[in-house]
């Protein structure tokens, strides 16, 4: 335990260390670092994540993160809105972007389902993709999910509330293996399995 003579510092430290993949030492250097800066630089860091917490939009069509209430690819005229490509958070929408292998929509889930964590269907945007696929532009579902074993769960639940809509499901190409997480797929590998997806049931 790291022993700090301040109970600002280690209140700081504490708020550091809730992070993800950050320890006490390194919350400990962080805070450390951030104290020697000048102030308005650290009021600065401190107030941008004050603004995106309070600033920042859910676009009311996909659930991609946005400053306004559409995001840029949902109002950009020019993206094929007949594909919706699901996915499960916003990291998998920046990673597909950066394929440039793709002009479709897209539709964030809010993670999948997994028993363990206590995530359930009802805790997911499934009912707005169902009511988006119900409708009659859409011609294509393609289901962008980690093949992880609580990914292809979501993805059998997804193919069977999709079934009645009258559209195709398919689901990326295996270029990404078994157990992977789409967001650490490289650009080429993740490219070449958006293009050569295929129809979920014949998976």
């Amino acid at each position: 335990m790291i022993e700090i003579p301040s109970k600002l510092l280690s209140a700081a430290v504490d708020e550091m260390a809730s992070l993800p993949g950050v320890g006490r030492k390194t919350a400990l250097r962080l805070a450390l670092h951030l104290l020697k800066q000048p102030q308005e630089n650290v009021e600065r860091f401190g107030n941008s994540f004050i603004r995106m917490r309070r600033d920042l939009f859910r676009c009311r069509i996909c659930h991609n993160v946005s400053d306004t209430s559409i995001c840029p690819i949902c109002s950009d005229t020019s993206r094929d809105t007949s594909m919706i490509c699901v996915v499960e958070s916003i990291r998998e929408v920046m990673s597909i972007e950066n394929t440039m292998q793709y002009n479709g929509t897209y539709h964030v889930l809010g993670g999948i389902i997994s028993p363990i964590e206590g995530t359930g269907p009802s805790d997911l945007a499934v009912d707005s993709l169902l009511a988006r696929a119900a409708d009659t532009e859409i011609r294509e579902v393609i289901l962008a999910l980690s093949t992880t074993m609580e990914g292809e769960t979501t993805g059998f639940y997804l193919y069977k509330r999709l079934k009645p809509c009258n559209v195709t499901v398919s689901v990326i190409a295996r270029g990404v293996s078994f157990g992977d997480e789409i967001e650490y797929a490289d650009e080429i590998t993740l490219g070449r399995s958006i293009k050569n997806r295929r129809p979920f049931e014949l998976l």
